[in-house]
């Protein structure tokens, strides 16, 4: 099999598998991941076909929607690549991107790196923030039921790990402690430049949010 027929394969897997996810983590967050692996990979001296697997698979089992088990989501990668015989030294380093994606509370070292992984990282992290990060992030906030905002619980920057998963903090919190800092956590020229439009939209909005929450012009 072809790597674009792979591609194609993995899409039709993913797009299934999803279909009936959250709004902020279903097959459109993924597209948009794909695409900005792509535009990013134009930068970088990276093996696209990996990269495009590990932005493809990374939410394929986000462990938020997995009562926080970290390994569905390898496992499922895993399993679907090597039923569409994938070489497997491939098949490891996506399962290696799919581990070491995520943010889980900013506090933890990466266990594995690679110019893939800076890649599609960079390229998860740009639909954290931004116009679309804001709507995913007020999406999962209501999913889970969670305030919009609470003047009186402060935003806490030195979470462990499972206290990062575990949170119910509003949701505006969320903003101190992941998405404003994401900027300063990115990898490549291209995420750099086009975070910094993103973190400085987040900016406005927070200062628009604050004067209409306190009944200001």
């Amino acid at each position: 099999m072809t790597q674009k027929n792979i591609i194609n394969q993995t899409i039709a897997f993913v797009k299934k598998t999803l279909e009936n996810a959250e709004g902020g983590h279903d097959w459109f967050h993924i597209e948009r991941v794909y695409k900005n692996t792509l535009l990013i990979s134009k930068n970088e001296p990276v093996d696209v076909f990996i990269a495009s697997l590990g932005a493809l698979l990374h939410d394929i089992a986000d462990s938020k929607f997995h009562d926080g088990d970290e390994t569905v989501g390898p496992k499922i990668a895993r399993e679907f690549l090597f039923k569409n015989n994938v070489d497997s030294t491939i098949i490891e380093h996506v399962v290696n991107i799919i581990e070491n994606i995520s943010f889980k509370g900013g506090n933890e070292a990466q266990k594995f790196t690679s110019p893939e992984l800076n890649v599609v990282q960079d390229a998860d992290r740009l639909d954290a923030i931004g116009a679309i990060g804001i709507a995913r992030c007020f999406s999962y906030g209501g999913f889970k039921n969670r305030q919009l905002y609470n003047p009186d619980i402060k935003p806490n920057l030195k979470m462990t790990k499972a206290e990062y998963k575990s949170s119910t903090a509003p949701t505006i919190n969320h903003f101190y402690e992941k998405l404003l800092l994401l900027k300063d956590k990115m990898n490549t020229k291209t995420g750099k430049r086009i975070a910094k439009e993103r973190h400085d939209f987040m900016e406005l909005y927070l200062k628009q949010f604050y004067n209409e929450w306190n009944g200001k012009l």
